[in-house]
């Protein structure tokens, strides 16, 4: 089956799905394991934060932010397997 250009919204598709699903898996295994090396390396977050952003329009004036990012090895793990689902089934 050839694969042609895809659009960006899918992509973006995938990437949320794979985060959603990663990060369920990371509170799944923060209840479940026992404090660990091993619970640590897999929950590990990082995070990355953007704002507040600020937006005066006369009218309305509103502030959005701070927004975050938390990444952590199991959310790259849930992106990877979302993509290979989403690259086998289109």
């Amino acid at each position: 089956m050839p694969s042609g250009p895809r659009r960006p919204g899918f992509y973006l598709g995938v990437l949320i799905a794979g985060f959603v699903a990663g990060g369920g898996l990371n509170a799944l295994v923060r209840q479940t394991l026992p404090e660990s090396a091993a619970r640590t390396f897999f929950t590990n977050t990082w995070t990355a934060t953007f704002g507040p952003v600020s937006a005066d329009l006369l009218v309305v004036s509103f502030t959005l932010g701070p927004v975050g990012l938390h990444v952590s090895l199991l959310s790259l793990l849930g992106v990877l397997v979302a993509y290979l689902i989403a690259r086998s089934l289109f």
